[in-house]
Order: structure tokens, then sequence, then C-alpha cells
């Protein structure tokens, strides 16, 4: 039997005033999978990230995640959909600097409600699983490139979402980062069955997915 399908887009266009940024794309990512976008600056895949979190919204066409369609949805609805179902990594890791690296994580468990032991729980969990148990109290100003994406990591994956987004999760590294956040969005989408859709201009980070498609001018193929 196939698997679900997680994310589907069709024909979803989106144009910056006069320049068409997506033309028309149809793309299904099936639960438990990972694939990759690749492509030039520009080309459009930054924004498709954005349309499939609800960020951005396209101006036509229709994106569905977990069965949830997202122009039917009010920004309420797209929040509790985030909460609940999406984990996005950037690549300016985008952690909260007056928060702690156990902080950081915890924050997505908090909004969720979950009891303040099970946050201790995972938070830590997760803490030991990316290497950084012993950075959980530092702030991201004390933390290296590589130590803040995968705090990053972490706290996309704390409250086990259906998909994950990673933009470009390893364009401000070095190899040796790069490789440790490659390993880690592996090791943690497949323990948990999550999706990922995974965007970035580098052929070598795709070594972890299972398919990959090309961005060019607004339009994918593979």
């Amino acid at each position: 039997m196939s698997a679900p399908i997680i994310l589907e887009a069709r024909n979803v266009t989106k144009s910056f005033g006069d320049t068409p940024v997506l033309r028309n794309l149809d793309f299904k990512l099936p639960l438990g999978s990972r694939f990759a976008i690749m492509g030039p600056s520009g080309s459009g895949k930054s924004t498709f990230l954005n349309c499939c979190s609800g960020i951005e919204h396209p101006d036509s066409g229709s994106l569905t995640i977990t069965g949830t369609e997202l122009s039917d949805s009010s920004p309420n609805e797209l929040v509790e959909l985030r909460k609940r179902s999406i984990g996005y990594v950037f690549q300016s890791f985008n952690l909260l600097q007056t928060l702690t690296a156990f902080e950081n994580i915890e924050l997505p468990v908090q909004l969720l409600g979950l009891s303040k032991s099970e946050r201790f729980d995972r938070v830590n969990s997760l803490l030991e699983k990316v290497g950084l148990a012993h950075r959980a109290h530092s702030l991201p100003q004390n933390l290296s490139g590589g130590e803040c994406q995968r705090t990053a990591i972490a706290r996309a994956l704390v409250h086990h979402p259906d998909l994950v987004l990673a933009d470009e999760p390893t364009g401000s590294l070095d190899s040796k980062s790069s490789n440790q956040v490659l390993d880690l969005l592996e090791s943690l989408s497949a323990e948990h069955n999550t999706s990922l859709l995974l965007v970035t201009h580098d052929k070598y980070a795709t070594r972890i997915c299972d398919r990959t498609f090309y961005m060019q001018d607004g339009c994918l193929s593979t």
C-alpha cells in the first residue's frame, strides 16, 4: 500500500508585482519521505517553502497539508496547523536570542500546552541526540553556527510534526557542521516517520533524500 500524501501542491502560481516566481507547480510528498528541491538563488525555492508553511499565500492553485487546504484556513487555523503539524528549519536559525538552547527547543511544546515534566523529557532527549546536552543553558550568541542549527533542528522536531520544511539548512555552515546537520535531519525524521522537504542549492545536501526535484524560473522538474 502506498503511503498517504502529507503535502500536495496543485497548479500553484505566485508572483511579486509583475515578476512570476512560481508557475503552475504540481508536487506531492508522501508521509515519511524525504524530498529535496534544488535550484539556483532566485529560482523560487524559498517562496515555495513559505507557501507550503502558510507564511505566504499563492496567487492561485491549492496547497494541502495533512488534508487541510491552506487557502480555506483562517489565520488562526494556519497558526494551529503550524503548531501541531509543521516544523521549520531556517538557514539563519531564527533562534530567540534571549532564550537558552533548552528554552528555544521547549517553546513549541509550551505552545501546545504539554506538561512541564513531558516538556523536560522531550527537550533533554533531543539535546542528547543533537549532542548539545552540555550547552542546554547557553544563549545563541554563545553557540557556534553548527550548534545553533542543531538547536533549530531540535526545535523543529520537538513537537513531533508530520512535516519538516528545511530552507538551506547547511547554507551558512562549514563542511563538518553541514554533515552533522544533515545526519541529524535524516536520523530524527526517520525516527518519527516525519516527512522532510529540503530546499538547497548544494547537491551534497540531497544525499539524505529519497528523491530530488529541480526548480528553474519557478518551474519544477525531476
